[in-house]
């Protein structure tokens, strides 16, 4: 089998600035970092711009008294990202509504769905509670009234409205203008949403 010629990048990795991060996180100062590991302050601040690298042995050091892991440093962020109006649809009922999922199905610490609720567009005739902890609907454009047991909420563009995800609720679009809105369930809900 032959290996794949793949050539040696020369671009330095930066860990600078997750370095000093793991070191703000501890609330530890340069000079506290400095002493610790036997490394001048004018070093580690290079190091932290990515002006220099340290050496394996500085930074196994420097890892140990932030109490990081060398692996962390250098690994790739998983990110997600979902295009406008590219986001998988979700149909949980009420009339008049496309929702898109934008967070990654796999994300279970939250999700978020985009709503796009047409004139008179209405949730369930019966109050429906969501499986999560935080249920919060965020008015981008239009009217939306957000129904609940004891309230009624009358929400323009810009408010926000965070309630107990498991209280019941349900939503209409009075107006002939259509309406979108961010629905943010924290954690995930297993199965339902919004």
């Amino acid at each position: 089998m032959k290996a794949l010629p793949v050539e040696p990048s020369a671009a330095p990795v930066a860990i600078g600035s997750r370095i000093r991060a793991a070191r703000q996180s501890q609330r530890l100062t340069i000079e506290h970092v400095a002493d610790a590991t036997g490394l001048t302050k004018g070093f580690l601040s290079r190091v932290e711009r990515d002006l220099t690298s340290p050496s394996v042995a500085s930074l196994v050091t420097l890892c140990q008294v932030l109490s990081v892991s060398i692996g962390d440093l250098f690994a790739v962020p998983e990110t997600h990202l979902t295009r406008a109006g590219e986001g998988p649809r979700i149909s949980l009922g009420g009339e008049g509504i496309v929702e898109r999922l934008l967070t990654a199905r796999s994300e279970r610490r939250l999700q978020i769905l985009a709503a796009t609720i047409e004139p008179y567009g209405s949730g369930e005739s019966e109050l429906y509670a969501v499986d999560c902890d935080v249920d919060v609907l965020h008015i981008i454009s239009g009217e939306l009234t957000l129904i609940m047991t004891q309230d009624s909420y009358d929400l323009k563009a810009g408010d926000t409205l965070s309630f107990p995800g498991r209280e019941p609720h349900s939503w209409e679009n009075r107006s002939a203008t259509p309406v979108e809105a961010l629905w943010i369930l924290v954690p995930a809900a297993s199965g339902s949403a919004g």
